[in-house]
């Protein structure tokens, strides 16, 4: 046994161990945050019961069956609860009620012994709306201009005909409000500050004046035109109506402009719930987000994800690779060199808060603000570059990675073979030469690796983001039609702040629970696609410096 434990095997069966242990943490995370987060677009069946309230009163109820836990009965009888029998503990279930608008309330807890048979009717509509969330109740009829043109089982081929109809509509004013009148808004706006460039120089003539006046007349006569044309389609949309029964019996109306989309689960069959999945999906993953976020997409989180991540690496590349390589080849290597190397690794460890207080510091306040006053005088006292944005956001994660880019490179440069240096200035190459021909693109895997690793940890930081750029919605995206296209001083949504808000900050934390797993998951994808493309990268890199390796 002695022998066994000087020769090291038990270290390494226990560090082989620790391993897998560690892949199995990783992927039972994976697994549950999958399982949830992928489970949430499946159409879930509408139950319908009854449900005896603490004053003996028998109430309907009507709505989902979300989760199934079991309490103590001793717990549920403190509450006041009427539970008989003899058992010591029973399940309570969570219901997801909707029509919060009528109840008040959209998800509670009911003992099950105090529930009665659970059924699935057919006609049971489920109502996905803009506001107010999900709808649940029987389909009654369909109205148009107050009049009843289906009722019953009529009802409901006439909703789905009207309901195209009226999501056609919803795109066609959502299409105008948002880039139509956006880009008249745009257009006023340029004109204004114009107007004020040439108040501040002194050089505004009246022709130009006039000429302002004059393009500002024609940008309000179409603002004009379009409201008037929103106006008949807001008339047009508001034509339908459903009618729907809901749990207490009452019959509620519902325009149909108010409704994303409307289904009958408990009749669906497998290929329409397959169908639905995948088209939730892709609404998740394109569409903007809406309800305080628990609804809808979050394109606009991914979107700046991505493009912070991306500005990022273009900036702390460059800067990581430059540092790392005048302090290994250049640089006297002395105390001054030692003591910035440790400076350096200890940058590594600082919190990521303390580089959001400096970039708000330093980029916003004091950078941004006379960017402003030389640049951007005549939008002022508003800020352009004053104010938290992407650029910020993406300089101040560089600063956080930077050590990881500038210590993976110094690595690489330390294993590029003397011989190769020494090789290169003898066949007549000058040390810039050799550096930039024959040592950086040895180092390229290193280099790669830096920045894989930096990407990994800018990709979900969340709390120096909160300081420099990123918000809970931001309606505009920072890339679009508008010259200069990007626009670097815009705030953005990003998919690690948006787990925040959505699990921590939402009024309706049960409602938002799923899209909470569904978005980290999303975000792990975003992670993995940016890092298998570095990696691949990387590899080819190698492949391609197989034979130098050897020398």
């Amino acid at each position: 046994m002695r022998d066994w434990f000087k020769s090291g095997t038990p270290w390494i069966w226990l560090t082989a161990g620790a391993v897998a242990l560690a892949l199995l943490m990783v992927a039972g995370v994976l697994g549950l945050t999958a399982m949830r987060g992928l489970g949430h677009f499946w159409p879930k069946p509408v139950a319908e019961t009854t449900y005896k309230e603490k004053d003996g009163k028998q109430i309907r109820l009507i709505g989902e069956i979300r989760e199934r836990e079991e309490v103590s009965v001793k717990r549920l009888k403190e509450a006041g609860f009427d539970i008989g029998g003899e058992a010591v503990f029973v399940n309570r279930l969570l219901v997801k009620m909707g029509n919060r608008d009528v109840t008040g309330v959209d998800f509670r807890w009911f003992p099950q012994p105090l529930l009665g048979e659970v059924r699935y009717p057919g006609d049971v509509l489920t109502i996905e709306r803009h506001e107010w969330g999900n709808f649940y109740g029987h389909l009654k009829s369909v109205k148009e201009n107050g009049a009843v043109i289906a009722s019953n089982e009529a009802a409901w081929p006439e909703l789905q005909k009207r309901f195209e109809r009226a999501r056609t509509l919803f795109k066609e004013i959502h299409q105008i409000e948002k880039d139509e009148i956006g880009k008249i808004n745009h257009g006023i706006e340029q004109l204004r500050l114009e107007l004020r460039r040439g108040e501040l120089k002194g050089t505004l003539t009246e022709a130009d004046k006039a000429d302002i006046a004059a393009r500002k007349q024609k940008l309000d006569d179409s603002f004009a035109a379009l409201q008037v044309q929103l106006q008949a389609l807001r008339a047009d949309i508001d034509r339908d109506t459903l009618v729907a029964e809901v749990m207490d019996g009452k019959e509620v109306e519902i325009k149909l402009a108010l409704v994303a989309d409307v289904y009958r689960a408990n009749v669906m069959g497998l290929f329409d719930k397959v169908g639905h999945y995948f088209r939730k999906m892709g609404e998740f993953a394109f569409d903007d987000p809406r309800e305080a976020n628990t609804e809808g997409g979050i394109f606009p989180a991914i979107f700046g994800t991505v493009l912070m991540v991306m500005m990022m690496s273009v900036i702390v590349t460059p800067l990581g690779v430059m540092a790392a390589v005048y302090m290994r080849e250049y640089a006297r290597q002395g105390p001054l060199i030692r003591m910035i190397r440790i400076s350096v690794n200890n940058l590594a460890g600082v919190p990521s808060i303390v580089y959001g207080v400096f970039g708000l510091g330093f980029f916003v306040y004091f950078l941004g603000g006379n960017i402003d006053q030389l640049f951007f005088a005549e939008s002022l006292p508003a800020p352009t570059f004053g104010s938290p944005g992407i650029l910020w956001a993406s300089l101040t994660l560089a600063l956080l990675t930077l050590p990881v880019v500038i210590v993976s490179t110094e690595e690489g440069l330390s294993r590029v073979p003397r011989s190769v240096r020494e090789g290169s200035l003898a066949l007549g190459a000058t040390k810039a030469e050799t550096l930039w021909r024959t040592v950086l693109p040895m180092t390229g895997p290193a280099m790669m690796t830096g920045l894989i690793l930096a990407v990994a940890r800018a990709a979900g930081e969340v709390a120096p983001l909160m300081l420099v750029g990123v918000v809970k919605l931001a309606p505009t995206l920072p890339l679009d039609g508008y010259f200069p296209f990007i626009h670097l001083e815009r705030k953005f949504m990003h998919l690690g702040f948006h787990i925040y808000d959505v699990g921590f900050q939402s009024p309706n934390v049960e409602a938002a629970r799923p899209l909470v797993y569904a978005t980290a998951l999303l975000l792990v994808i975003v992670i993995m696609v940016l890092n298998m493309a570095a990696i691949r990268l990387r590899n080819r890199m190698r492949e391609k410096l197989r034979g130098l390796e050897s020398v």
